[in-house]
């Protein structure tokens, strides 16, 4: 069983931060990625950041200069770093960890967390 803990989401004001983590326990093979998307009312899940094992990153364009993804393989965590936020980065927030052993790949989602951003 594999579980997923997000953590940071909250209420901010436009223009300020906040900080996302999420930990992956449980029997997980070799992670390959990790990751977060979100998801608006209305809209389908999107990619926000990405990291691979080899620290690789990818951004949405919408996030670039704003959003920071980190991960910490030793603690199976990555995090996310928002600054500058705006009232269109209003989402649930996952967290997603692809593993991986042979051909064999999981993807793994977290519950999700609220981030709200007033103007």
């Amino acid at each position: 069983q594999v579980q997923l803990v997000e953590s940071g989401g909250g209420l901010v004001q436009a223009g300020g931060s906040l900080r996302l983590s999420c930990t992956a326990s449980g029997s997980i093979f070799s992670i390959v990625a990790m990751g977060w998307y979100r998801q608006a009312p209305g809209k389908q899940r999107e990619l926000v950041a990405i990291i691979t094992g080899g620290r690789n990153t990818n951004y949405a364009d919408s996030v670039k200069g704003r959003f920071t993804i980190s991960r910490d393989n030793a603690k199976n965590t990555v995090y996310l770093q928002m600054n500058s936020l705006k009232p269109e980065d209003t989402s649930v927030y996952y967290c997603n960890v692809v593993s991986a052993s042979g051909s064999y790949s999981v993807n793994y989602w977290g519950q999700g967390t609220q981030v709200t951003v007033s103007s």
